[in-house]
């Protein structure tokens, strides 16, 4: 199978891509150290069977890279491999098309149980994962649901850093409509300002 490692730590890339030498059926194609230079290979390669992918990268993270997989004609499956262990991470990047999630100090024998597993189509996450997210998942009642439609956009476009100008002009609305979502939103999530709005909810899963 065909893998690229994904990472921003030279050390870590390079440990994993010789571990991963050992093994015949694997064949590490390519390693970056950020997000785009990966979208921009898997672009240009369609024989690609399984990422590596770190979140915590400059320029695109994880979850940033999730979502442009999407839209991308590859048949690359992501493992997101962290050293986040947090429910909200687990879940975000499930959700996001991830099809495992593995903690940095996961032994061999699961990462390449998880990588053997992804290729073939399945998806991989242990039970320690998989209760990490259940339990931030029940455990977490506020979701995008308790949001309008109109209110997850603006939510949306003010987690990019758009001004409440700019989202106005993009959702052909006034700026005194979207200050009164804005205004709505903070009530619902129970914050003051936007840094605690970006903050909850990111943990709640809503961005």
């Amino acid at each position: 199978m065909n893998l690229i490692i994904t990472d921003d730590h030279d050390l870590f890339r390079f440990g994993l891509t010789e571990l991963l030498k050992k093994h015949k059926d694997i064949n590490v194609v390519n390693t970056f150290s950020d997000g785009q230079e990966l979208l921009n290979c898997l672009e240009k390669k369609e024989d690609i069977d399984v990422v590596l992918l770190d979140i915590s990268m400059p320029n695109l993270d994880g979850f940033q890279v999730l979502n442009k997989i999407k839209n991308l004609s590859t048949n690359a499956k992501p493992i997101i491999i962290s050293m986040h262990n947090e429910g909200n991470y687990i879940a975000k990047c499930a959700k996001g098309g991830a099809y495992g999630y593995l903690i940095k100090n996961a032994d061999e024998d699961e990462l390449l149980m998880s990588i053997r597993t992804v290729a073939k189509g399945k998806k991989y996450f242990s039970v320690e994962i998989s209760e990490k997210m259940v339990n931030f998942m029940s455990e977490n009642k506020v979701s995008a649901n308790q949001l309008s439609n109109k209110e997850n956009q603006v939510l949306e476009l003010i987690s990019k850093g758009f001004t409440t100008k700019e989202i106005a002009s993009q959702l052909f609305v006034s700026s005194r409509t979207i200050e009164t979502h804005r205004a709505n939103i903070l009530k619902k999530l129970e914050v003051k300002n936007t840094a605690a709005l970006i903050k909850k909810a990111t943990e709640k899963n809503i961005i």
